[in-house]
């Protein structure tokens, strides 16, 4: 749940075990129906994001869409299942009041009429309408031969006089909302103004006099009701240019508004705040799709900015004073980015495409060509105005944008982090193989720690490199002084899973780390048997960790696609 108006005041919903396909507010806005793809649909509150109502099995496969109706008492529930295409319940007890009959191929999508008498109708793969009366819902008639393949939207108008259907066939669909019977077509993919592409999704106007529709010709249009006349249209990505992430699958007029603000979902995740009249959106929400799996702060050193990586090559540039994301432009990583490391106003992150690509910090695009590593990075650092980059098969540093040195390793290094002159690298034998870096750009054998019962997972030097933290595949962390590599601490181990991450404090007295055993815990020097904790922080796993706002907060991201700022109290 993200709050219009602010997008970085959101809340978290985690209670489906399976991908959630669909979300709907009740009219009355106090709960939300959400459905997953292994056909369960939860009631939970809208307020909080918890304290779940209900949860339902509805069918054996994916929940397409929910309808709430206008009680905020029943829901029809429809999808893709093996016995039935979907099934109406009430919503508190999840009681059968209905069902969805008269299809005969997955059902995409569900309007239900927030007047009585009690409508709702169905669109299928199959190209038909069904109109169904209620309660209990019972099909009751069939619009067939109007669409020309899949219909993917519906909905009744907020007054309930009129229901409309969109499809694969560029086809606009209008019915009377009382008895279900066609009207005529306000568009059948022909003509001026006429959508190019399939349309994926429908939403009225609160006036029900105009409603917009979202299509695969990357726009969004507004349509009148009455006349059929084209209102406006909002086109994304470069002009005359197919961009398939620039698909626009859904969109909605939010209800209870007088500014009239529209907005579109694409392809690629964009949220897009559309208004009458003006050509460009007002504003665009944007982050990650997929799992975050790295997380860094900016050169500045101050933890204003910070930059993340994703599983799908995605990089993002999050503003922490205003919470807002922006994508990097440029030619980006085509598989998970792995680490960042800064340099004065440069970010380099290092990803499985065996790449190291550099961010320019206040163009926020990507700079100069892609730097090809020998083999996939395991971690990257920089050490005294140099780049290293540990891989499978060795050590590479690079200095002003080219490789200048290499280390090929009898072992397959794990993690690395740097600090001045200093390399870490987590090597065999559970151990952590300690370089210097000489003006030569040499690495030269200093040190090797023991660290743990289990392979090291993640290495970090504290800001001033008195310390260095060793997170392990157990969960344990062993924290060593540089200046004489002795153990300043073992007793951070509360982690139940790999340790994924670790980040020092600016003054380097604390240290916070996240695991996969999903939770965020920030430990102590002074007092290592104490700890702040942060349970079940990301779903699937903790993947990134930073302090921000000069110490005074954490940032965390993981395999939620989501970053989360955290502040901190009841530090030892």
């Amino acid at each position: 749940m993200r709050s219009i108006d602010n997008p970085a005041v959101c809340k978290q919903y985690t209670g489906h075990t399976a991908a959630t396909s669909v979300a709907r507010f009740s009219p009355s806005g106090f709960y939300i129906a959400s459905g997953d793809v292994s056909g369960q649909v939860r009631v939970w509150d809208a307020v909080e994001g918890v304290n779940t109502k209900g949860e339902y099995a509805i069918i054996s496969g994916r929940i397409n869409d929910v309808g709430w109706d206008g009680d905020s008492a029943r829901l029809v529930c429809v999808g893709d299942g093996r016995e039935r295409f979907g099934h109406c319940i009430t919503a508190d007890s999840g009681n059968s009041v209905g069902e969805v009959s008269g299809h005969s191929k997955t059902v995409n999508a569900v309007a239900v009429r927030l007047q009585r008498p009690l409508r709702a109708a169905t669109v299928s793969d199959d190209g038909s309408l069904c109109f169904l009366h209620g309660a209990p819902y019972k099909f009751q008639s069939k619009a067939a031969g109007l669409h020309k393949g899949f219909v993917y939207g519906v909905a009744f108008s907020p007054d309930g006089a009129l229901l409309v259907s969109v499809g694969a066939d560029r086809r606009i669909q209008l019915y009377d909302g009382k008895t279900g019977e066609p009207t005529r077509a306000v568009s059948e993919g022909a003509g001026p103004g006429a959508h190019q592409g399939s349309i994926f999704a429908v939403s009225w106007a609160k006036d029900s006099k105009r409603f917009a529709t979202a299509s695969a010709d990357q726009t969004v249009k507004t349509w009148d009701a009455e006349s059929g006349k084209l209102l406006q249209s909002w086109r994304f990505g470069e002009e005359g240019a197919v961009s398939v992430p620039d698909q626009q699958v859904g969109v909605v007029w939010p209800q209870g508004r007088s500014d009239g603000l529209l907005i579109a979902l694409s392809l690629d995740g964009k949220l897009s705040y559309l208004v009458d009249g003006k050509e460009k959106p007002v504003r665009v929400v944007q982050g990650h799709n997929k799992s975050i799996t790295a997380l860094g702060a900016g050169s500045d050193g101050k933890g204003g900015d910070l930059w993340t990586g994703s599983f799908d090559g995605r990089v993002c540039h999050w503003d922490v004073g205003s919470g807002t994301g922006s994508a990097v432009d440029g030619q980006t990583h085509t598989n998970q980015v792995t680490q960042f490391a800064p340099l004065p106003g440069r970010t380099y992150s290092a990803g499985w495409d065996d790449t190291l690509r550099i961010v320019d910090e206040a163009a926020r695009t990507f700079a100069g060509a892609s730097l090809k590593l020998a083999a996939q990075p395991k971690g990257v650092g920089a050490a005294d105005g140099r780049i290293v980059v540990a891989t499978a098969s060795g050590i590479a540093v690079f200095h002003k944008d080219k490789q200048v040195g290499e280390l090929k390793t009898d072992y397959a290094p794990t993690a690395l982090a740097a600090s001045g002159t200093l390399v870490a690298v987590g090597a065999d034998g559970n151990t952590v193989a300690v370089y210097q870096l000489t003006s030569g750009n040499e690495l030269r054998s200093a040190e090797t720690l023991r660290a743990s019962a289990s392979q090291v997972s993640s290495l970090a030097f504290s800001k001033d490199g008195k310390y260095l933290a060793a997170g392990s595949a157990q969960g344990k962390i062993v924290v060593y002084k540089t200046s004489d590599w002795s153990v300043a601490t073992d007793r951070w181990s509360a982690h139940t899973a790999r340790v994924t991450c670790i980040a020092w404090n600016d003054a380097g007295t604390h240290a916070a780390s996240g695991a996969l055993d999903t939770n965020l815990f920030v430990w102590s020097l002074a007092k290592p048997g104490s700890r702040v904790k942060a349970l079940n922080a990301h779903k699937d796993g903790v993947n990134g960790v930073c302090w921000v706002e000069s110490g005074q907060k954490v940032a965390s991201a993981g395999g939620d696609a989501a970053v989360k700022i955290w502040s901190v109290s009841g530090l030892q």
